[in-house]
């Protein structure tokens, strides 16, 4: 006669489990992702001082090219 009583439980602890998990492999990919793009862009070749800064201006490091 009751049929809420024989409503089928909902396992909390495994969508919990669940939901760290697909978090857990969101933040992973995002990380591959980022080192994937910071490895394999390469920055163009930029004009820079062939001497060395003053008046506090920054000066490239070295050219890429």
């Amino acid at each position: 006669m009751n049929t809420l009583a024989e409503k089928p439980r909902l396992n909390w602890r495994l969508v919990s489990f669940l939901i760290v998990g697909a978090g857990v492999l969101v933040f992973i990919g995002a990380n591959a992702h980022l080192v994937h793009v910071a490895l394999s862009s390469q920055p163009d070749c930029v004009e820079h001082l062939k001497t060395q800064g003053r008046d506090g201006a920054y000066r490239a490091a070295g050219p890429a090219c």
